[in-house]
């Protein structure tokens, strides 16, 4: 560890490379993610180099950021500005990247840094592929050696953000490009949905206390619900979004992330690749029942959205997981812009108890695992009425994050750069987790669903109830 000041710095020293630096990504989460370990005194020595083909300056591309950190520390904030360069690059112009090199060599060499490097590459897909070609070509990123784990030489990590790919067949292409010239544990697919305090608590809390383990299976489970609504629209992303959907968007990544966490069997241990091990077990084993998809009202008048788009904006699936543990459960995925609720949630419906009263409990037990708003986990239970025999009502027993930890929990992407400089792969998604996400989108595309229309702030399709109607599915919002 370093010392700084008084305090002790946790992160190793590094320079953080942007690629695609100016981008609203770089602006709304990754600056402010750095400011924050900077703030903390968690990462005390640092160069922060923006790397785009834009005309801008440093200051430019800061300015943008300062709306998205509470509480702006001018000391902080002067020491990010000291520390931040831009680099005017063109992704695919190969000999561009000599400069590039020559640039963070002398940089480093100025600023005293040992040479450790992490670069961020917060572009679209299709740069992924000469972007990490010419990083290897040009020595810019180093595969990674035995002598990282000692101590002995810099390391060099590459982070690639989510979409990892826009189907199977290119994200195979990716994972190949990147195998060829980087090892493995130098890579980080970026999925922020794991990164978030309730989601990295799952497998914690699931394994830890034995109270859920004996029940988490077909003989005590009814079904489960996933959960994730937006009442936004696309904010004014229409050429991105028209290009991948809420398919490719929201289910390939976050959902499908979240599924394997419950459902995976327990891992040898909890760390990265046991976990990651445990969870694509699960992916592998993934079966499509049905689907409903909707677009929004109003969707195809959006800017940069072609008139005739149908591409969908919203998504509810119906899926099992093909293994002993829960065969016959149903998996319920739901998911939708401009819907009348903003909530992210996993609900889990335990089955009926045998009756032994005159009048039975409508109610089933349930376990609700809220991401946002109110993060928290819920245990729903049935409860006798005072002063009235046998009757009963439902009741929730509630661990609320916020009233336990306070407000300040760190965000998704400071736990996600920490974790890089750490070398931490246990919230970072691996190459085959990848390609067997795209294989279930790839089972949708085969069924081929209709696209409907649904109003805004609403619920979504009406077509929803067609999802699963022998169940008619009580959604948990």
């Amino acid at each position: 560890m370093e010392k700084h000041g008084t305090a002790e710095c946790s992160l190793h020293e590094c320079t953080i490379v942007i690629l695609g630096g100016t981008g609203d990504l770089s602006a709304r989460k990754l600056i402010p993610a750095i400011y924050k370990l900077v703030a903390d005194n968690r990462l005390c020595k640092f160069s922060l180099v923006c790397v785009s083909n834009d005309d801008t300056q440093i200051d430019t591309i800061l300015d943008r950021s300062k709306k998205f950190i509470p509480m702006l520390h001018e000391k902080t904030w002067a020491q990010i500005q000291n520390h931040s360069f831009y680099y005017r690059l063109d992704f695919h112009e190969q000999v561009a990247y000599q400069g590039l090199g020559e640039f963070l060599d002398r940089l480093e060499k100025e600023s005293h840094l040992i040479g450790n490097r992490m670069f961020y590459l917060a572009t679209m897909p299709e740069h992924f592929d000469a972007i990490t070609h010419n990083l290897a070509r040009y020595d810019i990123v180093r595969r990674q050696t035995d002598d990282e784990q000692e101590g002995v030489k810099p390391w060099s990590r590459v982070v690639y953000e989510k979409p990892f790919g826009t189907n199977l067949q290119s994200a195979q292409q990716i994972n190949r490009s990147i195998a060829q010239v980087f090892d493995e544990s130098q890579v980080f697919r970026i999925d922020h949905w794991l990164g978030k305090e309730l989601v990295s608590n799952i497998a914690l809390v699931r394994f830890t206390n034995r109270i859920f383990e004996p029940l988490w299976n077909n003989q005590h489970i009814d079904s489960v619900q996933i959960i994730m609504n937006e009442t936004i629209g696309i904010e004014g992303r229409g050429r991105y979004y028209d290009t991948y959907g809420i398919l490719k968007d929201m289910v390939q990544n976050h959902m499908l992330q979240l599924l394997a966490l419950i459902a995976m069997e327990a891992p040898t241990r909890l760390v990265a690749d046991d976990i990651r091990d445990a969870k694509a077990q699960v992916l592998r084993k993934i079966k499509v029942a049905s689907v409903v998809l909707g677009q929004y009202d109003g969707y195809r008048k959006e800017p940069d959205v072609a008139p005739q788009s149908t591409t969908p904006t919203f998504a509810a699936l119906k899926v099992y997981v093909d293994n002993p543990r829960w065969e016959g459960v149903p998996f319920y995925l739901k998911t939708g812009k401009l819907l009348d609720t903003r909530m992210a949630c996993i609900h889990i419906k335990f089955k009926k108890v045998d009756c032994l009263l005159d009048e039975c409990p409508s109610e089933q037990n349930s376990l609700t695992i809220n991401i946002y708003p109110h993060e928290g986990f819920y245990l729903g239970l049935n409860v006798k009425i005072p002063g009235v025999s046998n009757q009963i009502t439902p009741a929730t027993m509630n661990f609320s994050h916020a009233a336990l930890f306070g407000p300040n929990t760190p965000e998704a992407y400071e736990l996600l750069l920490s974790d890089v400089i750490r070398k931490d792969h246990a919230t970072f998604v691996r190459n085959d987790e990848i390609e067997l996400s795209w294989n279930v989108i790839e089972q949708i595309d085969r069924i081929n669903p209709e696209l409907f229309i649904y109003a805004p702030a609403s619920k979504g399709p009406e077509q929803l109830q067609n999802l699963d109607p022998e169940r008619k599915i009580q959604w948990h919002v």
